[in-house]
């Protein structure tokens, strides 16, 4: 019985073959398409993020009677107030100021943090609450923070320098870089680190030669985070700056408000001069800070 199974043939006119059998086989199915509600969010997004800096450009064309007229564009642009926003002032050096303050505060909270994040997971120092009793003080508001920092700095002979604001700027977002790096030295697979422990690794090697390459993603992102955060603050920058010398981006903007009838149009151009840093930066890292921030080191 089972040979005659075996030696059956199907007929050449049987149902279910020949060319239309063929084009009956089931295709792979198409991506599926992106709704519309998804759509219509993404583009409100983009809108509300674009047309507020689309507006702040217009006005930076501005002349000074048309910024008080409510018009949305200039007929007569006045490319004078970008070349007076960037040389006749000292906002480029505010600016100066701003990335290296920082660049270098989100290099020591890095550099502070993630051998502080690797012990609380691989060591498990401090249990269970120590993240969250480390990262308490920074939910507060920073004016309570403002009269201890400045008589701290002015006891080391670092008020009003650019050093003291960078220091300042790494131990306030330390916090920060410690609960961001947890989260993904918890994704790292502890047989990594027992294989490096037999092969005779210490624990600084095993950080240095082990964890570090395998986080540098996230410590892209979370490096980018805090140099964002370092870039756009103001209250500490305004008390603890009081020169030009180390006055940031924010304050130097501050003040183009002190005269009697400020030039909007200038203003404008200075605002746009002093976020294009940011812009440049999260746009040359955006492929670094994508893959940090949502697959990290857990492939």
């Amino acid at each position: 019985m089972s040979a005659s199974l075996l030696d059956r043939r199907v007929p050449a006119g049987a149902p279910g073959t020949g060319p239309r059998a063929a084009s009956r086989t089931p295709r792979p199915r198409a991506a599926a398409r992106t709704p519309r509600w998804a759509r219509a969010v993404v583009g409100l997004a983009l809108a509300a993020t674009l047309v507020p800096l689309a507006y702040l450009v217009s006005v930076s064309l501005m002349g000074r009677d048309e910024t008080v007229s409510g018009i949305l564009f200039s007929t007569d642009p006045q490319f004078a107030n970008w070349s007076e926003a960037l040389f006749g002032t000292g906002l480029p050096r505010s600016i100066a100021n701003s990335a290296v303050a920082a660049l270098a505060g989100a290099g020591l909270s890095l550099l502070l943090g993630l051998p502080g994040a690797w012990a609380m997971v691989r060591y498990r120092s401090g249990g269970a609450t120590l993240a969250n009793l480390a990262t308490s003080p920074w939910l507060l508001p920073p004016i309570v923070a403002v009269v201890p920092l400045f008589t701290l700095l002015r006891v080391l002979g670092l008020n009003d320098t650019l050093l003291g604001l960078t220091l300042v700027y790494a131990l306030m977002n330390l916090p920060v870089a410690i609960w961001l790096l947890e989260g993904f030295a918890r994704k790292l697979p502890p047989e990594i680190f027992e294989a490096a422990a037999i092969d005779g690794a210490g624990p600084w090697r095993i950080l240095r030669s082990v964890v570090v390459p395998l986080m540098l993603p996230a410590l892209v992102a979370v490096g980018t985070i805090l140099a964002i955060l370092n870039y756009n603050e103001f209250l500490l920058a305004t008390f603890l700056t009081q020169s030009p010398e180390a006055q940031t981006a924010p304050v130097a903007l501050s003040l183009f408000y002190g005269d009697r009838t400020p030039h909007f149009g200038k203003i404008a151009a200075a605002s746009v001069i002093a976020v294009i840093p940011v812009f440049a930066a999260a746009t040359f890292l955006q492929r670094w800070m994508v893959d940090g921030l949502t697959s990290g080191v857990g492939k």
